[in-house]
C-alpha cells in the first residue's frame, strides 16, 4: 500500500509555492520492456539547444529556497541545476541504468529536480522536513560506506530510519537508491511557483510513458502535494 508523503509544516516558511508530482510504482508483476535508446541524448540536446524555456527562472528560485535554508546553491545545487550544468559544460551526461536515465531526461528536458527511490527500502512515509541534526544519512566518501548527519536546519527527505536525500534534492543516500525495474518504486517531480503548471503535468506524463514502456504491465499511482496541503 502506497502512502501519500508528509510535507512538513517549515517547508512553507521555506518555499510557500514549492508543489509536487508524487508517483508510486509497483512493478512486481511487471514484464520486461525497453526505452527509446536515444531518451537521453534527445534531452541532452534540448538542453544544449538552450530549452526549456522557464529552466533559468525556475532554477534561479531553487537557488533561492537554497539560500532560505541556509545552503551554498554553488557548492551544492539542486538536482535539476546540477546535471543541466553537466550538460551545458560536456553536452551529455552518462548513462547509469535505463529507470535512472529516464527520470534524469525528465529533469533536463523540464529543468526541475526529479528524485527516484527504492520504495520497498523505505520505513513509513517518506517526510519532506527540516533537519535537526541528529538524522543518519547512509552515503559513500572514497569509495568507502560511511554515515553523515546532515547541518541542523537543512531541508532533507527523510523516512523513519534516516535521512534519503540531503540538502532538499541534492544528493541521494544509498539506502534508498533506485537500481533495478523490479519491486516498488517511488518518484517526486518537485516545482516552485516560477514553473508553468502544465509544463509539470507534462512532466509526469514524460514518465509515467517512459515507465509504463520500460515496465509493462506495473501498477502507478500518480498525486499531487504541495507545501500548502495535498
Amino acid at each position: 500500500m502506497f502512502e501519500t508523503p508528509i510535507i512538513a509544516e517549515p517547508i512553507g516558511a521555506i518555499a510557500p509555492d514549492f508543489h509536487a508530482l508524487s508517483i508510486h510504482v509497483d512493478a512486481t508483476g511487471a514484464k520486461e520492456g525497453s526505452l527509446d535508446p536515444n531518451l537521453l541524448a534527445t534531452a541532452c540536446d534540448f538542453v544544449s539547444a538552450g530549452g526549456p524555456s522557464w529552466a533559468d527562472a525556475h532554477l534561479a528560485s531553487w537557488s533561492e529556497a537554497y539560500q532560505r535554508f541556509g545552503a551554498k546553491p554553488s557548492r551544492t545545487p539542486c538536482s535539476a541545476q546540477a546535471l543541466r550544468k553537466r550538460v551545458i559544460k560536456d553536452g551529455r551526461i552518462p548513462a547509469i541504468n535505463p529507470v535512472v536515465d529516464l527520470y534524469n531526461a525528465v529533469s533536463l528536458r523540464y529543468a526541475l529536480p526529479v528524485g527516484g527511490e527504492n520504495y520497498d527500502a523505505y520505513v513509513g512515509r517518506p517526510q519532506l522536513t527540516v533537519a535537526d541534526g541528529t538524522e543518519l544519512f547512509d552515503t559513500v566518501m572514497n569509495g568507502e560506506p560511511v554515515v553523515e548527519n546532515p547541518s541542523p536546519g537543512e531541508v532533507i527527505w527523510r523516512d523513519d530510519l534516516g535521512v534519503t536525500c540531503r540538502r532538499w534534492n541534492w544528493r541521494q543516500g544509498t539506502r534508498t537508491r533506485l537500481e533495478s525495474t523490479t519491486g516498488r518504486m517511488w518518484f517526486i517531480l518537485e516545482a516552485l511557483g516560477t514553473m508553468p503548471e502544465d509544463a509539470l503535468e507534462e512532466a509526469g506524463g514524460m514518465l509515467v510513458q517512459g515507465l509504463s514502456q520500460l515496465m509493462p504491465g506495473c501498477e502507478i499511482r500518480k498525486q499531487r502535494v504541495s507545501a500548502a496541503g495535498t
